[in-house]
C-alpha cells in the first residue's frame, strides 16, 4: 500500500486538525483558495465512533475527493475503540490515521486522553498497536507535544519514535505551556537527530507559530524536518498555503465574498448545526481593512443564518 508520508515533497505543508474549525466546509474553502499538501479532520472521538451515536460522530469524518490526501485524527483511551475507528477510516478511504496525543484541554486530559498519554506509555503503546491493527496497512501517525510539565524529548519522543510510526508531528511546546509562550523551535535539531538515530524512516513534522510559506522554507533550511503544520496561522490568513497570494493585496471584496462562500457551504452541508458556529470565523475573514471592526460587530449581533448572509451581502455594496 502506498504510504502517504513517503510520497510528499520536502518541505510539505499540513493544515492542523482544529476542533470546531477544520470541518468539511472549512476544508473546502481552504482547498479552493490554497490547498496544503495534507489535510486533517477535526479531532474525532473513538468512543463516539463505537457508540449508538456513531452516525452523528461520523459527520467529523466527512470529506470531499478534492480534499485528498486527508488524514483522520482520532482520540480517546480505549484501544479497542481505536481499532474500530481506524477500521472505519480505512473503509472510508482516508489516506492515513493520526492519533491525538497533544491536545491540552483540561477535561480531556483529566479523563486520561490526548496529552495525558504522555504520562502513560503503556496505554499509548496499546493505542498505537490497536490503531495499526485497525488501519490494516494505512499509515498511522501521532501528533504530540515536547512534554507535559517540562520538556521530555529524550523520554517521550524516544518512546514514540520506537513505535515505528509513519509520521510524527511535534507541537514545540509542553502541555503546561498551552500556547502561551513562543514555540521552542530551537529544540527541533535535537528532535531531528533523535529521529535520525531511532527511526530514520519516520517523517517528522514541526508545529507551532508558523505564519507564512516563506517561514516554512526558512525553517526547512534551518531545522530540516520534512513537514510543517500550520494551525492558528490560518486564522490570520486563510490564503496562507497559496504562494501566489499576498495577503496584503487581498481586497475587502475578496474577503467578504470568501466568508459568504463559507456561509453558503455551511448551509448546504449541515441541516442541524447552529449557525453561530460561523461567527468564530468572523475575524478570519473580516479584518485588516477600514470598517472591519464595525462590520464584525454587526455580524456578531445576527440571530439567524439569513441575517448573517444579508449583512455580508449588504457589505459587498460598499466593498
Amino acid at each position: 500500500m502506498k504510504n502517504l508520508w513517503q510520497s510528499l515533497p520536502h518541505p510539505f505543508t499540513a493544515l492542523a486538525p482544529l476542533d470546531g474549525v477544520t470541518d468539511v466546509v472549512f476544508r473546502q474553502v481552504i482547498t479552493r483558495i490554497g490547498k496544503p499538501n495534507v489535510l486533517f479532520t477535526e479531532f474525532t472521538n473513538t468512543d463516539g465512533l463505537s457508540s449508538k451515536g456513531k452516525d452523528k460522530v461520523l459527520e467529523r469524518f466527512r470529506f470531499t475527493k478534492e480534499q485528498q490526501p486527508i488524514v483522520a485524527q482520532i482520540w480517546g483511551t480505549n484501544p479497542e475503540h481505536f481499532y474500530n475507528a481506524a477500521k472505519i477510516a480505512k473503509e472510508l478511504g482516508f489516506a492515513g490515521v493520526d492519533i491525538n496525543m497533544g491536545c491540552p484541554e483540561k477535561t480531556v486530559v483529566k479523563n486520561g486522553a490526548c496529552s495525558a498519554l504522555i504520562k502513560n506509555h503503556n496505554l499509548a503503546a496499546a493505542v498505537i498497536a490497536a490503531t495499526k491493527d485497525g488501519a490494516a496497512g494505512l499509515p498511522v501517525s501521532v501528533k504530540t507535544r515536547i512534554g507535559f510539565m517540562d520538556e521530555q524529548i529524550e523520554e517521550w519522543l524516544s518512546f514514540l519514535l520506537k513505535e515505528e510510526l509513519a509520521a510524527l508531528t511535534v507541537h514545540l511546546r509542553t502541555v503546561k505551556e498551552m500556547s502561551l509562550v513562543p514555540a521552542h523551535w530551537e529544540l527541533m535539531p535535537k528532535i531531528v537527530t533523535l529521529r535520525d538515530t531511532l527511526a530514520p524512516t519516520t517523517i517528522l513534522i514541526g508545529n507551532g507559530d508558523i505564519q507564512s510559506l516563506s517561514e516554512v522554507l526558512e525553517k526547512f533550511e534551518t531545522y530540516h524536518c520534512e513537514g510543517f503544520m500550520i494551525g492558528r496561522g490560518v486564522f490570520h490568513n486563510p490564503w496562507i498555503f497559496n504562494p501566489k497570494v499576498d495577503i496584503e493585496k487581498v481586497t475587502v471584496r475578496q474577503r467578504i465574498e470568501l466568508y459568504l462562500e463559507h456561509v453558503r457551504l455551511f448551509e448546504k452541508s449541515w441541516e442541524h448545526r447552529n449557525f453561530a458556529l460561523l461567527k468564530k470565523f468572523c475575524k478570519t475573514y473580516i479584518n485588516n481593512f477600514d470598517g472591519a471592526g464595525e462590520l464584525r460587530e454587526k455580524i456578531m449581533r445576527t440571530d439567524t443564518l439569513s441575517d448573517l448572509t444579508a449583512v455580508l451581502a449588504a457589505s459587498l455594496v460598499d466593498a
